[in-house]
């Protein structure tokens, strides 16, 4: 069950408890350059993106972003613009209101608007321009640039404790309190529930879990979850997963994002399928059909089961923008693609619809199961397009008018 939040309007996306968990990204392309940010944004919001955040650090970038907006619309793409602001954001939203409205969300770190009193006036005015224009706010603290000020008023506190703790657990209150403060004052200044997100970003797992905990005991303020700086491939991958799964199983989280180094070369799109396959993994939301393959044994013959599973994989992610008009729910399909009798017959029976290879020793033929009953079974060399022939059959039974 989630934890009840408001409901928080970015743009056309809702975000809380009673909406889906959505997943945002951000580029990584300079924003002033409009050409190469549209194209960026464009990307992230066709693999999947529902909201994207984009660099707003000087004044190029405050100029470029509402023709990237204009731009964005003119292709059909009205994909929630986040603006991402340190040091500068109060003087950016004051000085571009054209900037200040093209964006549907602002987020500002506690940690870098400044010290004492400048820092309350920062965030005053920021606060301000978003009620003025009725915009919600990110209030994102971070470990990695979190207020020296308040660290240093947590850790005297802890040092008069009976028992101190350690200066790494006074670092994970000290951003909590950031993001909690912040919160509070922005109500304080007169903006609604339904206008503040929260997030606390750390580098390590169990961090993150701790961190979360105690932001959603201590708040009702929808949740942005994800990792800071989770690495690359396989490493930035496994974090993130492991970071976020106990979270959402707990009902904590209403937006998240994967933030992955990519390698040269690599679309910055990776993130997008990440976070989706992570909430699918999770039964919370369907974005593609899921296939199920075994991982091979001594029992597999060859690798055609390997292959097939690729093809069926591929050929499913190929045509699902044109499924998706024809076919409503077939996010939610089940394939399953087996390489032996061990668990093949069992797993298929389990998916919509499914195919049991022969293994070693096995006769030469492949049964196809579909709503746990044997559909057919398949012989001869043309075992694949049979069988992409059946799914599609299926499917069009299934979800077809």
């Amino acid at each position: 069950m989630r934890r009840p939040t408001p409901t928080v309007w970015v743009g056309r996306v809702p975000l809380g408890s009673a909406h889906p968990i959505a997943v945002q990204s951000m580029t990584n392309t300079p924003t002033a350059d409009v050409e190469a940010t549209v194209a960026q944004v464009l990307a992230l919001f066709r693999a999947g993106s529902e909201l994207v955040r984009l660099t707003v650090n000087d004044e190029a970038a405050a100029q470029a972003v509402p023709k990237i907006k204009e731009r964005l619309l003119g292709e059909g793409a009205e994909v929630p613009l986040v603006g991402d602001f340190h040091f500068n954001g109060h003087l950016l939203l004051r000085k571009y209101p054209k900037m200040a409205e093209a964006l549907d969300k602002f987020r500002l770190n506690p940690g870098t608007l400044g010290r004492g009193r400048h820092k309350d006036e920062h965030f005053r005015e920021m606060v301000e321009i978003a009620k003025d224009l009725g915009k919600p706010v990110r209030i994102g603290a971070n470990w990695g640039s979190l207020d020296p000020a308040l660290l240093t008023e947590l850790m005297d506190q802890n040092a008069r404790r009976p028992e101190p703790k350690s200066a790494h657990e006074v670092l994970l209150e000290a951003l909590v309190e950031s993001a909690v403060r912040g919160y509070e004052a922005a109500l304080e200044l007169g903006l609604g529930e339904d206008r503040i997100v929260l997030s606390t970003k750390v580098s390590k797992a169990p961090d993150l879990v701790w961190v979360y905990r105690e932001l959603a005991r201590r708040t009702r303020a929808p949740l942005h979850l994800g990792l800071t700086e989770a690495g690359m491939g396989v490493k930035g991958i496994a974090a993130s997963a492991a970071a976020l799964a106990p979270l959402l199983l707990e009902g904590i989280g209403d937006t998240i994002r994967v933030s992955l180094t990519p390698a040269p070369g690599e679309p910055r799109t990776r993130e997008v399928e990440v976070a989706q396959e992570i909430l699918q993994a999770l039964g919370l939301r369907a974005f593609t059909p899921e296939v199920t393959s075994c991982p091979g044994c001594g029992r597999t013959t060859s690798t055609f089961f390997q292959e097939l599973a690729e093809e069926v994989n591929a050929h499913l992610r190929a045509k699902l923008p044109e499924w998706r008009a024809k076919y409503p729910g077939v996010e939610g399909l089940k394939v399953a693609v087996m390489g032996c009798v061990v668990n093949g017959p069992g797993e298929s029976r389990h998916a919509h619809i499914g195919i049991s290879l022969p293994g070693a020793g096995e006769e030469p033929k492949a049964p196809v199961y579909a709503d746990g009953k044997l559909l057919t079974i398949l012989k001869g060399e043309r075992i694949a397009e049979d069988f992409l022939a059946l799914v599609e059959d299926y499917i069009e039974r299934r979800f077809g008018s």
